[in-house]
């Protein structure tokens, strides 16, 4: 996750266990406009095998539980989902997208409307060797086949107030989210930065597929959240989930986080 930052400097923040595993979450960000209901990823789903589940020592989930820490009225039901917007197509940010029943393959939320980039589809379907283990065609092909799969051709508004930009570095088509409400905005930064402490833009993640262009993409974003005053959310980071970020002689640091 922090590719070649040396340990001794990622692990003040990430602490590993014994077989070098550090912790993380997929986080996924709910925005409720008051027209629509928008679900930003779906996740890592529940398509795992035991041993990839000790591999990555995977939580158990179930799926009709609602989470003790869930406010009254913010877990949504399924259907009350109308759009979510897929930054990628890797599987910890989309394997939620479908559901298994009865011998079929469908959406995992009925009434929702998908969003992707195109070129992010097309570079799945390559199954290129450097990358093929993380996309997996059932989180994706079955939307695109019924229809419920829209893909974007760059940066577009998907509804008033929120807008998705290409941000390539992790892959060439990632996006960010961008919403904008009340005189204020969020960017969801999804793998840009899976972490609050890459808001360094030279640490970056070993699975990036073009280091220099993560480097490039978070110096244009990080640079204008500073700017002005946006906050920030992070695609992997278990503690702080939200932040607002300043820049100091160069250098940006945490301002303001809620965890």
């Amino acid at each position: 996750m922090f590719g070649v930052v040396p340990k001794t400097l990622w692990s003040q923040y990430q602490t590993a266990d014994e077989l070098n595993r550090i912790e993380a979450s997929f986080n996924c960000l709910l925005i409720d406009t008051g027209r629509h209901r928008i679900l930003v990823e779906t996740g890592g789903g529940v398509r795992h095998d035991a041993r990839a589940r000790e591999r990555m020592r995977l939580a158990s989930f179930a799926p009709d539980n609602v989470p003790e820490s869930a406010p009254d009225g913010v877990f949504p039901a399924a259907e009350s989902i109308d759009i979510v917007i897929n930054t990628h197509l890797h599987w910890d940010h989309c394997s939620g997208n479908t559901v298994d029943y009865d011998g079929h393959t469908s959406a995992a939320l009925p009434r929702a409307r998908y969003f992707t980039q195109r070129g992010e589809l097309e570079h799945a379907r390559e199954q290129h060797p450097r990358d093929r283990i993380s996309y997996l065609a059932i989180n994706y092909e079955p939307l695109v086949e019924s229809g419920r799969m829209h893909l974007l051709d760059g940066d577009a508004e998907v509804v008033p107030g929120v807008d998705v930009q290409v941000a390539p570095g992790h892959n060439r088509d990632m996006m960010v989210v961008i919403i904008r409400s009340g005189g204020e905005t969020l960017c969801h930064l999804a793998d840009l930065c899976p972490y609050a402490s890459q808001i360094t833009p030279t640490w970056v993640a070993g699975f990036d597929l073009f280091p220099l262009e993560t480097i490039a993409s978070k110096q244009v974003l990080l640079g204008r959240a500073a700017r002005e005053g946006w906050w920030l959310s992070f695609g992997h980071d278990p503690r702080v989930r939200f932040a607002r970020i300043t820049e100091t002689e160069g250098k940006w640091r945490i301002a303001e986080k809620r965890e």
